[in-house]
């Protein structure tokens, strides 16, 4: 495989697929992330692309018990005190330096959540093509492989819907965000794709960086790609999100414009925001947080 991996992105819908052929898994309020067996060590991929091996190192450590030649499809959690997964707490890892980083990982650990397997040591090579169910049944037996305790894991996963709808109406205060569903027969396809769909309790959307007004270190507002295909420009950051977005854009030379007439600094590599989802019927929409 060729790093970086390009990843699938589950479409929203209102309520969960009901089918013998639908696998439900938990989603949780975490950072995504692709972790790279390698001959020579551990990489870890943000969703964006960006090598995160340098924030992550805890986790790096971990994933030296799994044999060279794998590389997985997960969540980067880390959880407070109560126990509850919190997404500013992996948020602010992943955008620490190497040495805050280390700290960071002494005061709260991380764990890695796995819920697919691209790649498996020879024989079994690139898996991506092979059926969701069958990825499933390689990674819980790579997992059970590992020496314990470890702190990589598989994601919690049933083909009971009613379980599943259980998981999404008691667990929302523990950082379960809502519910993956995935076709049990589908390959593992790059893109937003109809074999994953999720439901989750948040009112918001993803929505792709197209660029930014202000400058790359301090940006003060995004212009961010709707679902429907549109641009739109956001209200103003917030000095806390302009602060940790800043180190994802990557400009591109000249002017780009919104539909509606505002002009942009493009970038090359599109980072992924959470914008409300009501905002988004009108010119202007607001930028909850960095995904």
């Amino acid at each position: 495989m060729d790093w970086p991996a390009s990843i699938p992105l589950a479409q929203s819908v209102p309520e969960l697929p009901t089918g013998t052929d639908w696998s439900y898994e938990m989603k949780l309020d975490s950072h995504r992330m692709i972790l790279w067996r390698t001959g020579d060590g551990v990489r870890l991929q943000a969703r964006s692309g960006r090598d995160g091996s340098a924030a992550w190192g805890d986790l790096a450590l971990a994933g030296h018990h799994l044999p060279a030649g794998t590389v997985l499809d997960g969540e980067a959690v880390i959880t407070t005190e109560d126990g509850r997964i919190s997404f500013e707490a992996a948020q602010a890892r992943a955008a620490s330096s190497p040495t805050s980083a280390h700290r960071l990982a002494a005061q709260r650990p991380a764990h890695y959540i796995a819920f697919d397997a691209l790649q498996l040591p020879s024989p079994n090579g690139d898996m991506r093509a092979r059926p969701c169910s069958e990825r499933r049944a390689a990674l819980l037996n790579l997992l059970a492989e590992l020496p314990a305790p470890t702190p990589i894991q598989a994601v919690s996963a049933t083909t009971d819907r009613d379980t599943a709808l259980t998981w999404y109406n008691t667990l929302h205060n523990q950082g379960i965000e809502g519910i993956v569903a995935k076709r049990t027969t589908s390959p593992y396809r790059a893109g937003r794709t109809s074999a994953w769909l999720k439901i989750r309790h948040a009112d918001t959307i993803d929505a792709t960086v197209a660029g930014f007004t202000g400058t790359a270190r301090q940006p003060r507002a995004l212009a961010v790609r709707l679902p429907d295909g549109r641009i739109a420009l956001s209200q103003r950051l917030t000095t806390a999100l302009a602060t940790q977005i800043a180190p994802y854009l990557v400009p591109q030379s000249g002017r780009a414009y919104t539909q509606g007439g505002d002009a942009y600094t493009p970038v090359s590599a599109e980072a992924v925001v959470e914008v409300v989802a009501g905002t988004t019927r009108h010119a202007v929409v607001t930028v909850v947080r960095l995904r």
